[in-house]
């Protein structure tokens, strides 16, 4: 009588890569660069839009950014091609979306959708820790370097705005933005 496995049998084989996989990514605390910004705040570069570590296409771009208590994190801007998602790892931020205000903490998670314009910072008296994922991506670091240049003072924050398109980081009135850092409303 022929043998049949048993439908609760553990064995199975393991497939490898499907042609034309690309390898997986791993990025290592230790070699992630560091970006200093004001502070003490910093961006940490995991994955690049440029295909350099992410498969070609860019399906993604990630990064950490640590920011100092009550530290922005950004300024009112939107993207036009890409969504951003923002998961909270430690602390609490502040966020601008549209023209509400929202406020997070450690384990929440926060979805920009194209063309939403948003601001972000620790909140008062806080700190925190986030990872960034944007999708699809686009060529970042390169702005994250500049921030980081202008943070140390050398270069301006003016010399940014025409890479805006190349970016995908468009700046939009930091008026509402201002009044709620300041305890006001929008």
């Amino acid at each position: 009588m022929p043998s049949h496995p048993s439908p609760h049998s553990t064995s199975r084989s393991t497939p490898g890569p499907l042609p034309g996989t690309a390898p997986a990514v791993v990025v290592r605390a230790a070699d992630a660069e560091r970006v200093a910004l004001a502070g003490g705040s910093a961006f940490h570069l995991l994955a690049d839009g440029d295909g350099s570590a992410t498969p070609p296409g860019g399906a993604f771009g990630a990064n950490r950014l640590v920011l100092a208590e009550g530290a922005d994190g950004a300024r009112p801007h939107y993207h036009a091609r890409s969504a951003e998602l923002f998961y909270v790892l430690g602390g609490a931020v502040e966020f601008l979306l549209g023209d509400r205000s929202t406020a997070v903490t450690a384990g929440d998670l926060v979805v920009v959708p194209p063309g939403l314009p948003h601001a972000f910072g620790a909140a008062a008296g806080r700190t925190a820790d986030l990872l960034v994922v944007m999708a699809p991506a686009v060529e970042r670091f390169g702005y994250f370097r500049h921030l980081g240049r202008v943070a140390a003072g050398l270069d301006t924050f003016d010399r940014l705005l025409p890479e805006q398109d190349r970016y995908d980081v468009h700046f939009t009135d930091a008026g509402s933005w201002q009044r709620v850092r300041s305890g006001g409303t929008v």
